[in-house]
């Protein structure tokens, strides 16, 4: 199973593809950011975001797509902004026929830390530490992206496992 994750915004979107291997493995495809002019139109900004992302789905062909629910901000221009980027991502992931999760940070750090009050450092280690890799990937918006990739697919292992059993 590949599984692209996607951390929404409209000047950084972070993106990353895992593997989940038949043992349960889980490897690197690729993460990355794609960024867009500040000095752009939102109407730009937003077709390249989705230009972007569906030559990434094209190319890599998950299964599944994760995406981080915008959760309650206090800059209502930010909430706005990181809204119609996940607007965008959605359409992406739909119009290429992915199966589409989403999920709030705390959800997020609870699977990849063990601990809903986790903090950004403490879950970027988190994901250097299961994706074994050598350094933290950066940046930061890339980390959070492959977190939320991580997220999904224990989430998806506990369901098959609840489901087995009920």
């Amino acid at each position: 199973m590949i599984v692209l994750g996607i951390d929404p915004g409209t000047a950084t979107t972070g993106y990353g593809l895992l593997r989940e291997q038949e043992d349960g493995i889980l490897t690197v495809i690729k993460y990355g950011v794609i960024l867009t002019p500040a000095e752009d139109p939102m109407p730009e900004r937003l077709l390249a975001l989705h230009r972007e992302l569906k030559d990434i789905i094209l190319l890599h062909r998950p299964n599944s797509g994760a995406v981080e629910k915008l959760f309650f901000q206090k800059n209502v221009r930010t909430a706005l902004s990181v809204g119609q980027a996940r607007g965008v991502v959605l359409l992406a992931m739909k119009e290429a026929g992915l199966d589409i999760f989403e999920y709030t940070p705390l959800e997020v750090k609870q699977a990849v830390a063990g601990y809903g009050g986790a903090d950004k450092s403490q879950v970027q280690q988190m994901v250097r530490a299961l994706l074994e890799l050598d350094k933290v990937p950066q940046p930061d918006d890339a980390a959070d992206a492959l977190a939320i990739a991580i997220c999904h697919i224990h989430s998806s292992r506990m369901k098959s496992l609840i489901e087995e059993v009920g």
